[in-house]
């Protein structure tokens, strides 16, 4: 069936590195965000369908995140508690020199043979980087950061006499050695909303990471930045964060939701709100992540409610499929009590997926 990629739906899960679990709510959640609890849920994750991890990135506490593990260390250790789980560590442009994070990074993926991989984030949290006493640029100043930023990875990583001359970074001559195992280097994920970000994956970045989306919306999305890529001569793959809240019944799935959003940290999701409320405006076109989200939709910061992977294991999976029809190469998911929903999930809804996959094929 044309327009239906055979390869297989792959599946990532958030990191819960940053107190608060995956929704700004008060509801029981039975997730911890420290060593121990991650390290199990790592283990349990790739033994259940997962093949990427993406460790979240959050310095200052606020939210409801009090608490939080630095990312790219505690990717590191993920990657050693694990066999094949590839773990990808969300990092800041301007808070990292790329030539140390290459560096870091060179060294993970030997150790973890080849499952290193980063997730650059041009940045949202204003605070997080002037109360360090570091700049905070102008929307589309910082995602032209971010494509040096890449560029500067991608050649120290691949050259042993690495040169660059840009605005922002300036690299001369320079050798990293251990060069990294994964070829042609680690996997340079990228995600945001406006036109800044999808002109960027459409250039540089391996992969795009959309917030949750409805059909309609990653659809848009999935044809904008591939018409920038074409223009480019370049691939790009995409994930779409969704929440999972998977029951035996669609009822007892949606009174799940009820409950996280009518339990909401208020305070919690309007601070977000108002720390994210300029990522939206600050571009020209309003096109900027968080630009149309609601109160229910912060509750779940990246908008994961929006995705729908709400219901019973076969109403999930339908939704999985579309999505991959429309596009999606990976879904990135949170759940509510990780262990017993990864667990869930791994048992009662990527079979489905996965018969629903073969279906396809045979059309």
């Amino acid at each position: 069936m044309p327009g239906i990629e055979s390869e297989p739906l792959k599946f990532a899960y958030w990191v819960p590195n940053v107190s608060g679990g995956l929704v700004t709510s008060d509801i029981e959640q039975r997730t911890d965000w420290g060593y121990e609890y991650n390290r199990e849920l790592a283990v349990l994750a790739e033994n259940s369908g997962f093949e990427y991890a993406l460790s979240q990135v959050r310095y200052t506490a606020s939210y409801g995140a009090a608490y939080q593990h630095e990312s790219t260390g505690f990717s590191l250790a993920l990657l050693l508690a694990t066999q094949r789980l590839k773990v990808i560590a969300a990092v800041h442009p301007g808070l990292w020199h790329p030539g140390v994070l290459a560096k870091f990074i060179a060294s993970a993926d030997v150790i973890s043979g080849g499952r290193a991989a980063v997730n650059v984030v041009s940045g949202w949290f204003k605070d997080e980087f002037t109360n360090l006493g570091e700049p905070w640029l102008e929307h589309d100043e910082r995602y032209r950061r971010s494509e040096e930023f890449i560029r500067v990875l991608k050649e120290l990583w691949t050259s042993d006499h690495a040169e660059f001359g840009g605005d922002f970074y300036r690299i001369h001559d320079f050798d990293i050695k251990p060069k990294p195992v994964g070829r042609p280097h680690p996997e340079i994920f990228q995600g945001g909303n406006s036109t800044a970000a999808r002109k960027l994956a459409g250039r540089v970045s391996d992969w795009y990471f959309s917030n949750g989306k409805d059909f309609d919306g990653f659809s848009e999305q999935v044809a904008e930045v591939r018409g920038y890529a074409a223009k480019n001569d370049h691939a790009v793959r995409f994930g779409l964060n969704g929440f999972v809240i998977a029951r035996e019944t669609e009822s007892e799935a949606k009174a799940v939701l009820r409950e996280i959003v009518e339990k909401a940290n208020t305070e919690a999701v309007e601070g977000f709100r108002d720390a994210v409320k300029q990522a939206g405006s600050s571009t020209s076109d309003k096109k900027g992540m968080w630009a149309d989200s609601e109160f229910q939709d912060l509750v779940q910061y990246n908008d994961g409610f929006r995705t729908g992977l709400i219901g019973t294991p076969e109403q999930i999976a339908d939704r999985a499929i579309e999505y991959k029809k429309r596009g999606a190469n990976l879904l990135l998911l949170g759940f509510l009590h990780y262990l017993e929903d990864v667990e869930y999930f791994g048992k009662h809804v990527l079979p489905v997926i996965r018969e629903k996959e073969a279906a396809l094929e045979r059309i």
